[in-house]
């Protein structure tokens, strides 16, 4: 892969911003200068097999989950974590027939466990992370859970990357691309704390009888707005450097996904960011060795467009409402920001009232976690879980 490396980052305190990146060709020989890193095959194979490629699922059409399963390159593992339906319309069980069909012919290691199994909040009990469960002992509801799940069965694996990738992508060769720019941004890190995140070159969008190649989305361009102010206004400096405030597509370093905070609902990947900011910037931290390593975050533009399900005007509704809540509540924030995110969301229609804006909760990192102890009681315990190895 020849990708252009980055022009320009801005640094708060230990965390690196930097500028968006383009990727000019897929495959290339070795070649490095100061505009331009050519990443050999080689290089690139050998972050694969270092990486956990984590799928959460809800619900998703099923050619859609087995279209992201098979574009997904070989040497990663992959973990589904599904909240799928179960009961007598058992979504759950046409996954697993979809995971396993996808295993069988290809051999590729794979695992799936579904989010409400009883074993799940046994094992996250004894592990002692008892955060991520409900009032019953399940594991909630949400992305975030959903994340936090494949993210502590990617760290038992012992290998050093964990990437995401959504279930409902109608184009799964992009899904490719995507895996293969969250090595490059890897490759290229100097700090083994970091994060690439995606930022999808068109999201196109069926207008009458065409279709329409937007830039951004409709959340994204006014989350990224609102982050860039977060910034600006302690800085004194009018910045827009993120881009990439709603990037579902992105990938991090286990060190550094093991020390993140998870905000749930629909704020979690702006909660990121902000957590970042707010833990690394001007607070004291007890993760030290980030502070002296430094924190990297990457910004890869993507050559494939992103084409999704549309869940309508709803599911914008809670996204916008769940990026902009985990702003307005960032103890970065100061009244006037505060005041400009009432006033969107009023002019959205999104709220009426001041005080109508719910905090989300927040799932604290799995550093502290007994990884070990939470794999052998899953292990005595779950219903679902189902591993498929490459020798199975």
């Amino acid at each position: 892969m020849l990708l252009e490396l980055p022009k320009h980052a801005e640094i708060f305190g230990c965390v690196k911003f930097h500028e968006i990146q383009k990727v000019l060709k897929f495959e290339s020989e070795a070649f490095e200068s100061p505009l331009l890193k050519g990443i050999t095959k080689d290089e690139m194979d050998e972050v694969l097999c270092r990486m956990v490629v984590v799928v959460p699922v809800k619900n998703e059409k099923l050619h859609l989950l087995d279209g992201v399963l098979r574009s997904i390159p070989t040497g990663c593992d992959i973990i589904v974590v599904s909240n799928s339906q179960r009961g007598e319309n058992d979504i759950f069980r046409m996954e697993k027939d979809v995971v396993s069909s996808f295993h069988r012919v290809t051999k590729h290691p794979v695992a799936i466990i579904h989010q409400k199994d009883p074993g799940l909040g046994i094992a996250f009990k004894e592990a002692g992370y008892t955060e991520i469960l409900d009032d019953t002992g399940f594991v909630r509801d949400g992305k975030a859970e959903g994340m936090v799940i494949g993210l502590s069965l990617a760290k038992s694996t012992g290998k050093d990357f964990v990437c995401f990738v959504d279930a409902d992508n109608y184009i799964p060769c992009s899904v490719n691309e995507y895996i293969r720019l969250y090595a490059a941004g890897f490759i290229i890190s100097q700090s083994p704390y970091s994060m690439v995140r995606l930022h999808w070159k068109y999201k196109p969008k069926v207008m009458e009888d065409r279709l329409y190649f937007r830039k951004w989305g409709r959340v994204s361009e006014i989350t990224n707005r609102y982050l860039n102010l977060l910034i600006s206004i302690h800085t004194g400096f009018e910045t827009n450097i993120v881009k990439t405030g709603n990037a579902g597509e992105h990938g991090m370093t286990i060190k550094l996904a093991e020390i993140m905070a998870y905000s749930t609902g629909y704020s979690v990947e702006p909660y990121q960011l902000v957590y970042l900011l707010e833990e690394f910037w001007k607070g004291e931290t007890k993760f030290k060795e980030a502070v002296n390593s430094g924190i990297e975050v990457y910004q890869i533009e993507t050559m494939n467009p992103h084409v999704h399900e549309d869940k309508g005007d709803e599911h914008i509704r809670e996204m916008l409402l769940g990026s902009l809540s985990t702003i307005y509540y960032s103890k970065l924030a100061n009244d006037m920001i505060k005041k400009e995110i009432t006033e969107e969301l009023k002019k959205n229609e999104m709220i009426k009232r001041k005080g109508e804006l719910k905090k989300n909760r927040i799932l604290p990192p799995i550093k502290g976690m007994n990884i070990e102890k939470f794999v052998e009681t899953l292990l005595d315990y779950s219903e679902t879980l189902t591993m498929l190895s490459k020798e199975a």
